[in-house]
């Protein structure tokens, strides 16, 4: 058997691809390693997370729940505060109304009123001048009296 120098070049060449294989076999190897690791705590991971999330979707379902309590209560406020608005609405009328028939009365009633209160301070002008008036002819009276009794008793 002869050899000839492709062939050595060839097992050369397939010689080096071994030792390339070795040299790279080892961080392979080691990688291997780490991608177990990895998946192991990937798989712990989802273990942990699954629970999780299903208190989550518990914790979002009961949001939800009170979320559609809250807004049947405010549907149940807004009714009564529509309910309110009317009433406001028809309080402000009746209060129109007896502000317009109070104007009404008072100006039916306030001409004969201011007549009657002139008439009655009148007559108390009237009663009040005849009493100072008699009050004022007494004292005259006492005063003449008290001059001709003067007079007659110095004669």
């Amino acid at each position: 058997m002869r050899v000839d120098g492709g062939q050595i070049a060839a097992l050369i060449a397939a010689g080096a691809f071994l030792m390339l294989v070795l040299v790279l076999a080892v961080p392979i190897l080691r990688l291997r390693h780490t991608v177990d690791a990895t998946t192991r705590m990937i798989n712990d991971l989802n273990e942990r997370t699954t629970p999780l999330l299903g208190d989550v979707n518990t914790t979002v379902k009961n949001v939800n729940v009170a979320l559609e309590q809250v807004q049947t209560s405010l549907d149940g406020v807004n009714l009564q505060l529509a309910k309110v608005d009317t009433m406001t609405t028809h309080a402000q009328n009746v209060t129109a109304n007896v502000a317009n028939l109070a104007t009404v009365v008072s100006a039916a009633a306030a001409n004969p009123l201011v007549k009657v209160a002139a008439f009655g301070y009148g007559v108390r002008r009237a009663a009040s001048a005849r009493r100072h008036a008699e009050t004022e002819r007494e004292v005259r009276d006492t005063i003449k009296q008290q001059r001709r009794a003067a007079k007659r008793g110095n004669r």
